[in-house]
Formats: structure tokens, sequence, C-alpha cells
């Protein structure tokens, strides 16, 4: 899953960087407000952690113009702020969790896993479809209770159909998901990418719906 990072201390940007991609995100990361929210405005991303602070134009602006323009993915707000109704008024600008400075790695990552869950409707951060399970705290796959052993790019594509379970998503949806905005996008990579899933998992999950895109329907699992 694509993640737009917003933070202009470049200790704390570089390491919440690093966190976010070894925890199997892809992230756009980001030091000023203009740029954030140009990016937040143009891209797919499964949520943004912004913080407050930003020069150009600070993070309540950005997030307000984003919501204001219909971008409805969720956003976890950093601050070193610590009135509470600063904090009152980024909830009430659209913010989906908030996160005051400084704060522990881990808890940024639980917060970010929770706001992602909840703005695809899931509870648990385990995903479940039929037979077919993903942990998204440990990054790790099963079938039938068996591991599934994916590379980090087959992990972010499955949880991400997993996530929108029930929904159709196009190629360039996953493409968005699954590339930084700095790398080129192949036409034809996601539909490797699919196949190698497919070949990896026991039982079938993902469906092709041609010349719309894939959908993981859910299913019940077997008896």
């Amino acid at each position: 899953m694509r993640i737009l990072l917003a933070e202009d201390d470049k200790r704390i940007r570089e390491d919440v960087t690093r966190a976010l991609e070894a925890a199997g995100y892809v992230v756009d990361s980001e030091a000023d407000g203009e740029e954030a929210w140009f990016l937040g405005d143009t891209e797919t991303y499964a949520a943004a952690i912004l913080d407050l602070g930003l020069p150009g134009m600070d993070g309540l602006a950005v997030l307000k113009r984003w919501r204001t323009s219909g971008r409805d993915f969720p956003v976890l707000c950093l601050t070193a702020r610590g009135a509470w109704s600063e904090r009152v008024e980024g909830i009430d600008a659209g913010a989906d969790d908030y996160l005051p400075k400084p704060f522990r790695i881990e808890e940024m990552l639980a917060r970010l896993r929770a706001i992602i869950r909840r703005s695809g409707g899931q509870a648990s951060p385990l995903f479940r479809v039929g037979d077919v399970e993903l942990d998204t705290r440990q990054m790790r796959v099963s079938a039938n209770g068996i591991p599934v052993s994916l590379s980090p790019q087959e992990y972010r594509l499955l949880a991400y159909l997993m996530l929108n379970k029930g929904r159709v998503v196009s190629q360039q949806e996953l493409s968005e998901h699954l590339q930084s905005v700095h790398f080129e996008r192949e036409s034809n990579a996601v539909e490797v990418l699919v196949g190698r899933v497919r070949r990896k998992l026991p039982v079938p999950l993902i469906t092709t719906r041609r010349g719309f895109g894939y959908i993981v329907e859910d299913k019940e699992p077997a008896a």
C-alpha cells in the first residue's frame, strides 16, 4: 500500500520512511506543504501521515483543501502542538487520528494500520477471505493454515485486494499503490504480479474482470 508522508523534520521523515518501508509500505515523502498538498490531490494513497507544522502551507490547510476537493483517504496527523483545541481543530478538519510528538514508531504504525483498516471496513488486523488469511501486523499470508511465501510487492498487491474485497480494482489503481510516484510504472507489471500471486496461492482467490480489473470476492472458508 502507498503512503504519503509529509514531515519537514529531516530526521523524523527519514526514520518514519524507513519504518514504513520495513513494514511493507511504498512511501512518497515531502517536506513542504504545497508539494504534499499537490501529491495528495493528484495521486492515489492508502493513507497520509501529515505534520501540521509544515512550511509553505501548514498541515491543517493542506488537510482542509484535500477534504474540500473530495480526497477521502485516511489521514494521521503528527504535531508537536499540545493544546487540546488544536487537536480538535485537526479532527474537525477531517483527520482520522492524531499523534503528538515525540512518539514511538510502533504506535505510529499501529495507528496507521487501524485507520487503513477502518477505511476499508475492516475491524481486525487479520484479513480473511475464504481459506486465505493475511496478517497486517506480521506481514504474513497463509492458506488453509499453511504459510505462503510472498515477495514484498506480491504481499502489497494481495493486501490491497483483500482490504478492498468485493470491489473491482483497476490495474491503474493497483499500479499507483504498488510503486512510488518517483518510479516509472510499467504497463504490464500488475498483470505479471497477479500471475505470480495466483501461482503461489494453493486456492483460487483473485478473479479477473476483463476490461475492468481484479477482484477478491468475499467467501466463507471451506468447511
